[in-house]
This record gives structure tokens, sequence and C-alpha cells, in this order.
């Protein structure tokens, strides 16, 4: 079934699945916050107990939590962090001192006072705290705004600035399965699973959700989103809850798994991007993260052991893709891939973004006209089969089956750890194979591929680093070989698109100059060092090879190079 669905009155929003923020899950668990904590948190430890039944295994990690955190305060301190953050470990650290020296049956209620003390700590962090008021004027002020600068950039007239006539829907195209995705969140909780590129993932999808229709969504936020003021008052806003890479201890990573398990049970549509953090390299995902993946399907379980009825609520997974000509944060990010890629033979430079870089990023995207597309997948069930439009988990011959029969052993619905990692592990290839198969090619993307594959084709000896450190004037394509390469390479594509591995934008077809030119003028287009351009003589330079390197990472994975 063709995976990108031509809509009529493309700019009419879609209609609401439910009448009123009262009716929404999120709204539901919010209202009910203080429970909710206190829920996550007993089960949590309930958990850790599981996982450390000994009091000597107890004490080990416990000392291993508090010793991890005072060294992430001394090296790695972000704004966001509790003021607090110091005294509190420094106190926890004192009392696992004190607890060596009493006696096992005098120690037991001491311990298990530090252990709740630091598990109630972390729910509260990452708990989401969704605000009906707030979340109707962010999602005002945002479509506001967006609105008045695209106007006022496709207009170019003053008073274009005060006019409603183009809409975010002009800027940001919303292909795929959309109807099967609002269907899906009717008949059970759909876990939207996208790829992460960029720090305005989470609004862009956060607008994505609300033109869609459907309610909104709990959201996997990285923690340090929150040290930039505009999107902490965004994610605030929206009811994100805060994942913290930098914490690897037991008792955080499982309160946050917990936290996801628990809400996913209660019917809130979750959203998380399971490559744990933005694409370095700009590749399309291919490991994830299965930490929260793995909740889904707990989650899942936990349902049929607790309903033995027919009418179970499902979980489905949703794969989304986002498309951008450009990422903001790309010079960065692919120097970070390089230092560890590369070690000591790379050296990076320092180039962050804080709040003024991008609320200037904000401005220089709506007044340009650069687009973007989101690629909504089709629903997948917890172990990774197609669903249909009701929601029916589908067989590799397109037969109904029963997820239920999945958590099945002996007759009975049973827990089996080894059992759901290897589901975990079958959906995440799911996830990425859907990733590729959804992907929808932009000129950009071709244009940044062919001419760094060239490169590298043309310097067959050197090795990635050694290719990066060539000097602009030993970098120039002819522009007449450039075109029949792209030509080639954009024939292949049609030929993947045909047999459903891949998509493209439909911009890609066409007179192959005028679609250059374009590739050409929106291959990072905010960057200050362009990574593509034409010279006087109308050949192919960079004035960046490092970051032509990142974007032409979003086409590695085809097999596309042999035609180069």
């Amino acid at each position: 079934m063709e995976i990108l669905e031509e809509k009529k009155n493309k700019n009419r929003p879609y209609k609401p699945i439910l009448d009123g923020i009262p009716d929404w899950p999120v709204y539901r668990l919010s209202k009910n916050r203080k429970e909710f904590v206190e829920e996550v948190a007993q089960k949590t430890i309930e958990r850790i107990k599981e996982l450390r039944p000994t009091r000597k295994q107890l004490i080990d990690e416990l000392e291993a939590t508090a010793y991890r955190e005072q060294n992430r305060i001394k090296r790695n301190r972000w704004r966001v962090d509790p003021k607090d953050d110091s005294k509190f470990w420094a106190q926890v650290k004192n009392e696992l001192v004190e607890l060596s020296s009493k006696a096992p049956e005098e120690s037991k209620p001491i311990e298990e006072e530090i252990l709740q003390k630091i598990v109630l700590r972390y729910v509260n962090e990452i708990a989401g705290n969704f605000k009906p008021n707030s979340y109707r004027v962010t999602r005002e002020v945002v479509k506001f705004w967006f609105q008045r600068l695209l106007n006022g950039a496709r207009v170019k007239k003053f008073g274009a600035f005060f006019r409603s006539q183009y809409t975010l829907r002009d800027k940001i195209q919303i292909v795929g399965k959309v109807k099967m995705l609002r269907t899906l969140a009717t008949r059970g909780t759909v876990v939207m699973v996208p790829t992460h590129f960029s720090n305005l993932d989470s609004i862009l999808i956060g607008w994505v959700i609300h033109s869609c229709g459907l309610p909104a969504f709990i959201y996997g936020a990285g923690l340090n989103l929150f040290n930039i003021k505009i999107f902490a008052y965004f994610m605030n806003s929206l009811g994100a809850y805060k994942v913290d890479r930098r914490k690897k201890n037991l008792p955080y990573l499982e309160a946050l798994k917990m936290y996801s398990n628990l809400a996913i049970q209660k019917g809130a549509h979750s959203l998380f991007f399971p490559g744990g953090t933005r694409s370095r390299s700009g590749l399309i995902e291919k490991q994830l993260k299965l930490g929260l993946l793995s909740t889904a399907i707990e989650a899942q379980r936990n349902l049929y052991q607790e309903n033995a009825g027919e009418n179970v609520r499902k979980i489905f997974i949703v794969p989304v893709t986002l498309n951008y000509n450009f990422v903001l944060e790309a010079p960065d990010l692919i120097e970070d891939y390089l230092q560890v890629k590369g070690q000591d033979k790379y050296f990076p430079e320092q180039d962050k973004y804080g709040s003024i870089q991008l609320l200037r990023f904000l401005f220089k995207f709506f007044t340009k006209g650069s687009n973007i597309s989101v690629s909504i997948g089709r629903g997948l069930d917890v172990v990774g089969n197609y669903v249909d439009e009701d929601g029916n988990s589908l067989d590799s011959h397109g037969r109904i089956i029963d997820t239920r029969d999945y958590f099945v052993s002996n007759s009975s619905i049973t827990d089996d750890k080894q059992r759901e990692d290897e589901y975990t592990r079958m959906l995440s290839q799911r996830i990425v194979s859907e990733y590729h198969r959804i992907n929808r090619v932009f000129s950009s993307h071709l244009a940044a591929f062919v001419a760094f594959e060239m490169w590298q084709k043309k310097f067959p000896k050197l090795d990635l680093f050694s290719l990066l450190r060539l000097p602009e004037e030993d970098l120039e394509i002819e522009y007449a070989e450039f075109r029949e390469t792209f030509k080639r390479v954009r024939k292949k594509i049609y030929e993947l698109k045909d047999s459903g591995k891949v998509y493209h934008a439909t911009h890609l077809k066409g007179k192959v100059d005028g679609v250059i030119k374009l590739g050409i003028e929106n291959v990072g287009i905010f960057h200050l060092k362009r990574p593509l351009l034409q010279n006087k003589k109308g050949n192919i330079i960079t004035k960046d090879l490092t970051v032509l390197f990142y974007y032409h990472n979003r086409l590695v994975g085809y097999d596309l190079e042999q035609y180069i």
C-alpha cells in the first residue's frame, strides 16, 4: 500500500479525535500526579529489590549510585540541575558510611529509607506536569508567531506579517499513514518513535501531534533541553517527562523505565526517541536504545496479565522519520562523532547553542523557503508485526494473529525477561527497517551524497580523516560529471521507491538541472560555511567538507555508493 497519502484540502486541520482536554489520557495522568509518582516510586523500589535481593548487593548499589552522582556533579553539572544536588548526595554518602557500622537487623530500616529517598527524588525529577492552560497558551503562541513569520517570508510585504494566508502546513508537510495513526489512537495506546536529529525535534513533533487532531502525548525529552530557557518553557507546558542520559545507575534507570511503563499502561499516548540522543553522524539510526522500548512490551504483557477478558487495550508502535534540508547543530554533532571515531586523529572546535542562537535560527528558518516533512509509518504491535486499520496484528502472510500468544507459556501469561529481551531486539530491528523504508529523500540529501562520494572516489587512498583535511582548492567537481552521476543515482532512488524501500519528495522529479540547483541551495542553508555550492565556472565546490559528510550520511544504508 502506498505510504504517502495525497490529501485534499491539505491546509485544513484534522478534527480532534477527542472532544476536550479533560478526556485526554495525559491530562488524567497529570491530574493524579502525586498518586502516580508514589505508585511509580513504590514499584521501582520493588523492582530494585528483585534485582538486588541481598543486603550487600543493595548497599553496594546505593554506594555506587552516590559515588556516580557526586562524580557527575563535579565533572558535568548543568544549569537545570537542582540547587541542592551536592548537599543531597553528600548526605546520602554520610548515611551510607554510618550504615556500615551498624548490625544487619538495625540497618535494614535505614537502607529502606535511603533507597526510598533516592527513588522518590528521581521520580519527581522525571515526572512531567501537563497543565491545560499552559498547553493552550503555548500552542497558540507557537501557531501565531510561526504563521506570521511564514507570511512575511512568502508574500515579501510588511503587512503580510499580520495576515494568515500561509500556515505551518505549507512549511511542514505531514505525509504517510496519518489516517491509520488517528484510528489507532482511538483503538489503543500509541507509542510514537521518531528519528532524532535536532533539538527542534520535540517541538516539531508536538506540533505534528496537535495538527493531526491527536491529544497531547507524554514526551521523553532530554534534560539537556531544559538548559535552554525557550525549550524549557515549551517542554514544561507540554508535560514532558525528563530523561537524563548522564545518569547510568540502576535506581535512576529503573525509575525511568517504570514511569514509561505505568504511563503507557494507563493509556497515555507516549513519545520517545529510541536512538537515545541526536544522531551525531547524520545517519538514520541503526542501533536503538532498548531500555524505554522494552517498557512498551512489558506494559502490554502486564495489561494481558491484569485483564482476563478479550478487550485488552493494545499498544501500537508508530515509527516516524523527520526529514530536514539542514540541521542547526550539524557542525557540532559531526565534530562530536568524528572525535569519538578518530580519537587523536581529529580535533574539534567548540560551537554551542543557547537560547539566543536558537531564536535567531527559528527566525531564519521560518523566513526562508526551505521546507521539512514528517513521514508517519505504518503501525506495529509490540513485537514488530504490522497491524491493520483496526489494530489487528498481522503475520508475514497478512493473516490476523493474537499478540497475547507471544506472552503465553504453559497455557498462561508469564514473566520471562529473556523472552521479552528478544522481543525488544525484534521490535528495534523492525523500527530501524521502517525508518529507512519511510525515509523521504530530498534533493539536498542527494546532492550532498553524490558530491561527497565523488570526492571519496577521487581520492581512494585517503582515509576519512585525511580526506576531510584536504584543502579547498583540491575539491572541485566538473558540473557535467556531477550532473550525470546525480541522474544515475536519482534513477536508482526511483527504483527503490517503486520496490517500497524508500520514498522521495515530489521535488526530486523534474528537470535534473533544476533539481540540482534546489538541492545545492538547501544543503546546510544556514551554516556560515556552506557545505555545497557552485563557483563562477558552475562547478561544484565545498567550503566545509566535514559538514557535507554529515548531510551525505542521510543516504547511507541504501547501497547507492556503487552507482557513483
